[in-house]
């Protein structure tokens, strides 16, 4: 659901010689083991879309891209962060973009486009985007996820912020409020072998709360006039970390925050970079903060 300008910049010079990005296969896959061609149709064939404009040939391209994207990555989180971190590197290399580039309401792919130069957003119907992939990276090495936890994304939207989470954490929960976008996404996950992954409809100002041990990780990938109570509420004690934006719909002064809760619960924040995203809705726009 988000559209984020984090970076606009093509990364792809003074890159180093090695790529991260390796041209086939993500062990990650499940049983579709390399991620060929014939695993990306039948992958498409098995969500119920259709892979329009990606012929055999274009794939090869994609794949191509793919390695300098892979290069982009580790340079733009080292000039971010210091340094990539390497579950967020891993992540990245192990989820296939190309397959996330779909428009749900016009029903036709466009994976044929993906990892351009000038990362950028892509739109997916139903006023929602596929955020580019610089500032979707960005935003999961910002969550540090780890190993065996648990994490909530709030606007699902393509799926790929969840999928990129799913790699590293257990547990990877996510909730679109557009209804038929989030039936859409919602059969995409199985055919990767994203077993970790639940997604469904519904308004994403409350979290989930059937998850009485909360959460590690929640994400929010829409702008936010306020952060809502249920979300700090839904975070672990001592390890829970909130990532979301918070402004006005459709203005630039959005900002991106991060709220960590501490083992006696108190909440602690920090502003990050400016951003910007499409709006949340629902609730929110009948609650004041």
């Amino acid at each position: 659901m988000a559209m984020t300008d984090l970076s606009r910049r093509t990364l792809l010079s003074g890159l180093a010689a090695t790529p991260v990005f390796a041209a086939s296969g993500a062990s990650a896959l499940g049983g579709l083991g390399d991620w060929t061609f014939d695993a990306y149709l039948n992958a498409m064939g098995q969500s119920g879309r259709r892979p329009d404009l990606v012929t055999r040939g274009a794939f090869d391209t994609i794949m191509q891209r793919r390695r300098y994207a892979g290069q982009a990555v580790e340079a733009y989180l080292k000039g971010k962060f210091g340094r990539p971190d390497e579950h967020a590197l891993r992540a990245f290399n192990e989820v296939p973009r190309e397959y996330f580039h779909y428009n749900y309401a016009g029903n036709f792919g466009f994976g044929q486009s993906a990892y351009e130069g000038n990362a950028h957003p892509w739109a997916i119907g139903y006023g929602s985007a596929l955020s580019d992939y610089l500032g979707k990276i960005y935003m999961t090495q910002l969550s540090k996820p780890r190993p065996g936890e648990s994490a909530l994304e709030i606007g699902t939207g393509s799926g790929y912020q969840i999928s990129l989470l799913s790699r590293v954490v257990a547990k990877a929960l996510s909730i679109e409020i557009i209804e038929p976008l989030g039936r859409g996404v919602g059969r995409i996950f199985k055919p990767l072998g994203y077993d970790n992954v639940q997604s469904r409809v519904g308004d994403g100002y409350f979290g989930w709360p059937e998850e009485k041990e909360g959460f590690d990780i929640i994400m929010v990938t829409c702008v936010a006039q306020h952060v809502p109570p249920e979300l700090l509420r839904q975070l672990k004690p001592g390890t829970g970390r909130l990532i979301i934006p918070v402004g006005q719909p459709f203005r630039r002064e959005q900002v991106l925050y991060v709220f960590t809760k501490d083992a006696d619960g108190k909440i602690l924040s920090r502003r990050d970079v400016g951003v910007y995203f499409i709006p949340m809705t629902g609730r929110i726009s009948q609650v004041r903060a």
